[in-house]
């Protein structure tokens, strides 16, 4: 497989936004309204079904936040997430578990998002725990991978490679539920996103690998005009940038733009 790489057959565009812990309760509030103006005001994006519509946006805000959330979005085709999620439920004391997140109506979980391994000393043991219960409560797992630092494309791709092993066991029905976010650690919170040839190289490298059916989308400092030069990635993971809905909806134009390119093979309705 060349470089370039190619995205998936299905033809679909991800497009998803985390505020981590920067917007408070009622920012984000006003957020997730805005957001869903955005959307509301893209004919292309409201089909009033997430599976429809060529452009598959997610939105990831924090924990207090999902249910006004869930009612702020109903009707949308804006698929809701969260942070992360707890291997269980029971004694895990200040933990939220899938259970719970799948009953609030959240059908996407970000895990191993590199804060998370190296704040709260997650590793691949705990992430593989996240993932499997994720996955046992029909929630789609966002799987995050990424290299800490920066290395060729042939050297960080073996590393997410290995990520990726670890989280499923190597299982292919649990590779077969993921969305990976290809986020090299060095590029996040960065002046610039990593450049669009390394990208393109690694997602290839990975495509290889994992098949052509596993959404790869990448995150890492990414805003508007870098989705058409990543041929390789079926989407983008926005961060502070999106953060104000009117740059959201620049980046899910070109998202419009980029997927009418990309005919589709086959509809695809497994993952959230």
């Amino acid at each position: 497989m060349g470089t370039s790489g190619s995205s998936t057959g299905n033809g679909t565009v991800y497009v998803g936004v985390s505020t981590k812990m920067y917007l408070g309760y009622q920012a984000s509030l006003r957020w997730l309204s805005e957001v869903r103006s955005v959307v509301d005001e893209r004919p292309g994006l409201a089909t009033g079904s997430a599976k429809d519509s060529p452009v598959r946006v997610f939105v990831i805000p924090s924990f207090p936040v999902l249910e006004p959330a869930t009612r702020i979005l109903a009707g949308s085709p804006v698929v809701l997430g969260a942070q992360n999620c707890a291997w269980g439920d029971g004694p895990l004391t200040g933990e939220v578990s899938p259970g719970m997140l799948a009953e609030l109506g959240v059908t996407l979980v970000e895990i191993g998002h590199a804060e998370r391994r190296r704040l709260f000393a997650e590793d691949d043991a705990v992430v593989a725990r996240k993932v499997r219960a994720a996955v046992g409560h029909s929630l789609t797992p966002l799987l995050c991978i990424g290299e800490p630092d920066m290395l060729d494309a042939g050297a960080a791709a073996d590393f997410c490679l290995r990520q990726v092993r670890a989280a499923t066991g190597g299982d292919p029905a649990v590779l077969d539920r993921l969305v990976l976010a290809y986020e090299p650690v060095w590029a996040i919170g960065a002046d610039a996103p990593a450049p669009p040839h390394h990208v393109n190289s690694v997602l290839a490298l990975l495509r290889a690998e994992l098949g052509p059916d596993c959404p790869l989308i990448y995150g890492g400092s990414a805003g508007p005009g870098l989705l058409p030069q990543l041929p390789a990635a079926d989407g983008l993971f926005l961060g502070r940038f999106a953060h104000d809905a009117a740059n959201l909806g620049r980046v899910l134009d070109e998202a419009l733009a980029v997927a009418q390119t990309r005919a589709p093979a086959s509809n695809s309705s497994r993952r959230s």
